[in-house]
């Protein structure tokens, strides 16, 4: 390769393309020439450029992978990502061992680890050059290497401040009702699934004489096996039964009923409420039931089962909200007392995960957590004509409140994408989805139409996308519904 030469790598949606540049020290030698009567070649500035840039984002050496150098690169030059060393020429002198390896010894971070407050540990591995005067540190020799890749650093830019996006940070909401009316679109509600395949139906017992090790099929016994299946639970227990237990448990839950520290007066009002709320609450379950509720050949009565009876709760509240066409006040978000509200602007950390650069976003960069399903979504919002811009949810501090099987938890949806007529689209890209998912899916309706009662940030609409090739055509049509007055 003469004196040197570089290998950048250029990644795009093609395959991955490489090429070799050469460079020698007659082309550096013009390119730092300061005689001004010596004609600098453009270049050869431009290549001294790509060597002394290499690993620095934004300029021309930032995807250079692999170094080959004779006789060059032993000191002042400056690459904070060498990872790797391998020397294969012989070394003269202690003090050129010393210099080369230095060209590995460059941190990639200075940000410390927030729970020991210290840097993190980084290490070059270096092949081939005798050092051993040089006092080191290797890698333990047991225990999992740490994690030392060159990080990415995924920020907001300044001079894309025209595409911040700026969302409520929500703990809860506010229900008041003064008239006791409430409203719920059964039809926007999650589905419940019945699983048989999950929650067997019989089992088979038998008696047992005295005390006895092993499995029972290991022992004779007079008795048989007799089979205990939910017959006599199914004759005994009716679906209505069964809707009433629901309802019941809603209003409860609606009214504040038995709520540790209520004072007297709130429950006296509970009371007051409930013969006006329970007729509504029970008309919406049994609608659910009919509408909803894949009872996959089951009988009917196994919707009894607790975590049904629980996840039909958790459904049924969050859709459930004052009706406001009717006088009462609408349902309205609480946000963080120090925080109310966060912004793409903040957005500021480094990772080792890959990125990759973005166009209509105020965040330089996108992390690609699935390889395919957040590339392709990212590619089809950039090209999208009906997205203004857009920012992934990563350390932007996005989340919604939910319930699911009694539990507090935090749902951060995958996108916030603002369109062309100023609707911000809270999106989801999904493939497989879980019951829990379902409860996601639930709370993230309810958060948006609190939000939008609140008013101060704009219309927000949520989405989920399962199949990335089709979003550019789900936010098109996304932009007409929104526009002609839809959710």
């Amino acid at each position: 390769y003469g004196k040197g030469a570089i290998f950048p790598e250029y990644f795009s949606n093609t395959p991955e393309r490489k090429r070799t540049i050469r460079i020698d020290t007659k082309l550096l030698a013009e390119a730092e020439s300061d005689d001004p009567n010596k004609k600098r070649q453009d270049a050869a500035e431009e290549l001294r450029q790509v060597v002394a840039t290499v690993g620095k984002p934004g300029q021309p050496g930032e995807h250079v992978r692999c170094v080959v150098s004779v006789s060059m690169l032993t000191e002042g030059w400056d690459a904070n990502n060498v990872t790797h060393i391998l020397g294969v020429r012989a070394f003269g002198s202690q003090l050129l061992c010393e210099q080369v390896v230095g060209r590995g010894l460059r941190r990639m971070d200075y940000v410390p680890d927030p729970a020991s407050g210290l840097l993190t540990e980084e290490y070059a591995d270096v092949y081939g050059i005798p050092f051993s005067v040089i006092p080191f540190k290797g890698r333990p020799v047991k225990g999992p290497a740490p994690d030392d890749r060159p990080k990415n650093h995924p920020r907001a830019l300044p001079e894309r401040k025209a595409m911040e996006i700026r969302f409520p940070v929500v703990e809860g909401y506010a229900f008041a009702l003064r008239k006791n009316l409430i409203r719920c679109d059964v039809g926007e509600l999650e589905p419940l699934i019945i699983e048989p395949n999950r929650e067997p139906t019989a089992t088979f017992v038998r008696a047992t004489v005295g005390y006895q090790e092993g499995s029972p099929a290991m022992h004779p016994t007079p008795f048989q096996f007799i089979e205990q299946d939910r017959q006599e639970y199914y004759r005994e227990t009716h679906l209505q039964t069964i809707e009433f237990q629901i309802a019941r448990l809603i209003v409860d839950q609606l009214t504040g009923g038995g709520a540790a520290g209520a004072d007297r007066r709130r429950r006296v009002l509970a009371l007051q409420s409930r013969h006006q709320l329970f007729p509504q609450v029970f008309r919406y379950v049994d609608e659910y039931v009919r509408r909803k509720v894949d009872f996959q050949n089951c009988h009917p009565c196994e919707l009894g089962l607790d975590k049904y009876v629980q996840r039909m709760v958790e459904r049924l509240l969050d859709g459930i909200v004052p009706d406001d066409s009717a006088g009462e006040a609408p349902l309205l978000p609480i946000t963080n007392r120090y925080k109310p509200v966060g912004t793409t602007a903040e957005v500021d950390f480094k990772t080792t995960r890959a990125c990759y650069a973005t166009v209509k976003s105020h965040i330089d960069q996108v992390v690609l957590d699935n390889l395919s399903w957040e590339a392709s979504a990212g590619f089809r919002l950039e090209s999208s004509a009906g997205v203004s811009f857009y920012a992934r949810n990563d350390h932007l501090g996005l989340t919604i409140p939910y319930e699911y099987t009694g539990i507090d938890h935090a749902y951060e949806p995958d996108f916030l994408v603002r369109l062309a007529n100023g609707t911000t689209v809270v999106l989801e890209i999904k493939g497989f989805e879980d019951d829990q998912t379902k409860a996601k899916h639930n709370a993230a309706k309810r958060w948006v139409e609190a939000v939008n009662n609140w008013g101060q940030l704009g219309r927000w609409t949520f989405h989920v996308c399962r199949n990335p090739q089709l979003l550019a055509k789900e936010m098109e049509s996304i932009l007409r519904s929104t526009a002609s007055g839809g959710a």
